[in-house]
């Protein structure tokens, strides 16, 4: 027996959920993961301890949510579910700097234009991206895919909606489970089942609110500090993790998209020079780039 229901999470406007969709057709990282089509997105999420399916489709005000499920969803189960769905899509992201700041910037308004209303797609959990930071590693990304399913699979996080089974990535109570040997055979790389035993336990002492609101510096050092998470992890799991956008991440393929939008050679120096204007939007600005 199949229990529903429905939630309206509102979005900060200007909102285009048409964008978040081309997003994630086209990004590797969640390839299979969920079907993202013309109109609503469909993919599984685990909340509150339970694996519920989610068909996510937009409204007037933001976005809305059916959930259903193999077992009853409790209240909290499904705010909690509505709280990941909501910081997954960054519908509370204020755009609002970013596009003021565009309108002196003509090379950089004209992604605004084509990108208007986008609002960065996260991983779906930041712990989810803490443990695919570590198994893409020197990994081909096909690859880091298939081992991190493997991983989901493990603890049948499934549901199954319209003949399609949908798995969600395990929670963190789940992951705790698993020893160092079991971690091992599940990915097939003893270093990295190293990594993420520790990482996890590293993980589960992090004051999440912190992470997502304390200093900049502070929270990078904090995830520096777990094991196997180097400057490029962490500045990973800072933007596409953590919805920390007060930075942009000077490195070269973002040297490459700016030069496309820009239409000149740069230097890490003009980037920053770029970047300065928009302040804590830094790391929307650079997002944009990628995106367009």
């Amino acid at each position: 027996m199949s229990h529903t229901t429905e939630l309206t999470l509102t979005a900060r406007q200007p909102f285009d959920f048409a964008a978040s969709l081309g997003f994630l057709r086209t990004f590797p990282a969640m390839t299979g993961e969920q079907d993202a089509g013309d109109r609503a997105l469909v993919k599984a999420v685990r909340a509150g301890g339970l694996t519920m399916a989610a068909t996510i489709a937009a409204v007037e005000s933001g976005v809305r949510v059916g959930l259903s499920a193999d077992q009853p969803i409790a209240p909290a189960a499904a705010a909690a579910a509505g709280e990941q769905i909501s910081f997954f899509l960054g519908l509370d992201d204020d755009l609002t700097g970013l596009y003021r700041t565009a309108e002196s910037d003509p090379p950089f308004a004209a992604v605004v234009r084509r990108l208007h209303g986008y609002h960065q797609v996260k991983f779906p959990t930041p712990l989810e991206l803490l443990c695919w930071s570590i198994l893409c590693q020197r990994t081909p990304i096909a690859r880091a895919r298939a081992v991190k399913q493997t991983l989901t699979e493990s603890f049948g996080n499934s549901v199954t909606l319209a003949g399609r089974q949908l798995w969600a990535f395990p929670d963190l109570e789940q992951l705790l489970t698993l020893t160092q040997e079991e971690l091992a055979a599940l990915v097939g790389n003893p270093r990295k089942a190293d990594y993420l035993h520790r990482s996890l336990r590293g993980w589960a002492e992090l004051d999440q609110d912190f992470l997502r609101t304390g200093p900049y510096q502070q929270v990078e050092q904090e995830l520096l500090a777990l094991p196997g998470i180097g400057p490029w992890s962490a500045t990973f799991l800072l933007i596409r993790g953590l919805g920390r956008m007060e930075r942009a991440p000077i490195e070269p393929s973002l040297l490459k998209a700016a030069a496309r939008v820009y239409d000149r050679a740069l230097t890490e120096s003009d980037l920053a020079a770029l970047a300065a204007p928009y302040g804590t939007s830094q790391g929307y600005w650079a997002h944009y780039l990628r995106a367009a």
